[in-house]
């Protein structure tokens, strides 16, 4: 995993920015702001990052990002790699791509940068979202699930919170969450276009209940789409684009 985007929800209008990149390379990390860090006029800073037009550099993971990952000494860190559904050699970036490095504390969240694989495919990994909101029915449909099996990506487009909606649904259908909300626009899109082959990847029912559904999608970007093109993904120095 050589990059993460973050991503941070404006408290008043509920909507998602991408506001900065996570880069790592040879020599250590980097971090820059995109020009989503202007999109609200409640957005402020990360951290102890307070010059958007600047590029921030370290040996080491940012605190800001170390911190929303379980500490390795803890006695439940096995069982946190498992919920992740990677081992012990996984590292910082490819734990925060999958965790999504949320906190209760916060409004922010991380998204990891896909690069297509050899067969020229997209992997992208995300936990179920709003768990929480579904129905006893429901919840215990999520249960029952069982790794490879198929789900799909249905637009909500009543929901009064995202325009851009996709609930997660079984092939009955029944509703097992939903996708996260910084992924919803692009993946409507190439939806639109192209098919999208999601399915569970892991089921944990003694996580806390963010961790509890694990999915993976896969796809071929449709010609000429590009997955980090917005505004929001343009970084506001282009220095950065070396990391």
């Amino acid at each position: 995993m050589k990059a993460l985007y973050v991503a941070w929800q404006d408290p008043e209008t509920r909507r998602w920015h991408t506001v900065g990149r996570l880069s790592r390379n040879a020599d250590g990390y980097r971090f820059a702001y995109t020009q989503g860090a202007n999109a609200s006029p409640r957005f402020a800073y990360l951290g102890r990052m307070r010059d958007k037009g600047r590029v921030y550099y370290s040996d080491n993971l940012f605190p800001l990002f170390t911190n929303r990952l379980l500490d390795s000494s803890r006695p439940e860190y096995p069982d946190y790699l498992d919920w992740m559904g990677v081992d012990g050699a996984a590292d910082k970036m490819e734990l925060l791509a999958r965790s999504g490095g949320q906190r209760g504390t916060d409004k922010l969240c991380v998204y990891p940068e896909v690069e297509p694989d050899e067969q020229g495919e997209m992997q992208l990994y995300f936990f179920s979202h709003g768990l929480r909101y579904l129905s006893n029915v429901e919840q215990a449909a999520v249960g029952r699930l069982q790794p490879g099996e198929v789900l799909r990506l249905t637009p909500d487009d009543d929901n009064a919170h995202d325009r851009f909606a996709l609930r997660l649904e079984t092939a009955e259908p029944m509703r097992v969450g939903y996708c996260p909300r910084y992924l919803n626009q692009d993946l409507r899109q190439i939806q639109q276009q192209t098919p999208i082959r999601l399915t569970v990847e892991k089921i944990n029912p003694d996580a806390p209940l963010q961790f509890h559904l694990l999915c993976k999608a896969v796809f071929t970007l449709p010609k000429g789409f590009g997955l980090y093109a917005t505004d929001e993904h343009r970084l506001m120095v282009q220095e950065a684009m070396a990391a």
